[in-house]
């Protein structure tokens, strides 16, 4: 079975021109078929800010109104997406940039009002990979931002991580999937404060036993509950660490385990 990478990468990345530059590069020369997800870094925020438009955070996770909805839009699915698909292309990586809304790709829900109202949050349903195993088939690599849709006009702002594990799953019966989340710490560490802490391989035993002792920080819960979400639905391998796990298979990162 062909193997098929779904790589995350976070705004860590996109806020540096530099290192963004240096993993499309590296990435162009991945073997085919892959694909690309993207989060939104400070941009949007900053654009937000100077339009006047209040920046509200709870936890971390941005309470989405409308007018914060036009600006992520405009970001996440204008600006970054469109200049990552032109580097591709400049590195002879022929690539296309994707909302969920794109081919009905991805289907989502609002998220539902429970003690917080996160606006036009959304929550995916359903992954379409019709459309994308034809591109996927002539070599074709898509990449997309973090918004998606609800097949009723609306436009949601979804989580970059759910969106890379809920395409991993989505081929997981076609393809032989793995899934990478690259951020700017080299694995899941035991000591936050200290980079070869790196815990290499992630059971959901151990992964309970990290929680009961409180040795993972909050926010990387959400991201690893992704990953394991990811394992349970059949993705046949989850790494989580820097961009350089994909070039190097002698560093140090996470293995996410049944």
């Amino acid at each position: 079975m062909t193997t098929l990478k779904v790589i995350k990468i976070g705004g860590n990345i996109i806020d540096d021109a530099n290192a963004l530059g240096q993993f499309l590069n590296g990435f162009a020369s991945l073997k085919a078929p892959k694909i690309l997800v993207h989060g939104g870094g400070k941009l949007a925020s900053k654009l937000a800010e100077q339009m006047r438009v209040a920046v509200n955070m709870i936890g971390g996770r941005r309470i989405t109104d409308q007018a914060t909805l036009d600006i992520i839009t405009m970001v996440y699915a204008g600006k970054i997406n469109k200049n990552i698909v032109a580097k591709l292309q400049a590195q002879h990586c022929n690539a296309m940039g994707f909302t969920g809304a794109d081919g009905n790709t991805i289907v989502s829900e609002k998220r539902a009002v429970n003690t917080i109202d996160y606006g036009f949050a959304g929550d995916v349903k359903k992954v379409n990979t019709a459309l994308l195993e034809v591109l996927l088939k002539t070599n074709t690599t898509p990449v997309f931002c973090a918004i998606t849709h609800d097949e009723n006009g609306q436009l949601l702002n979804t989580n970059a991580d759910t969106i890379a594990s809920e395409l991993a799953i989505g081929f997981a019966s076609k393809y032989k999937t793995e899934l990478y989340y690259c951020f700017e710490k080299n694995g899941v560490l035991l000591d936050v404060n200290n980079e070869d802490s790196v815990i290499e391989n992630i059971d959901v035993k151990t992964y309970q036993n990290l929680i009961d002792t409180d040795c993972i920080s909050e926010g990387m819960l959400p991201k690893l509950n992704n990953c394991f979400h990811a394992i349970k639905h059949k993705v046949n391998k989850v790494c989580i660490g820097k961009t350089d796990m994909l070039f190097n298979t002698q560093i140090k990162y996470t293995t996410i385990q049944k």
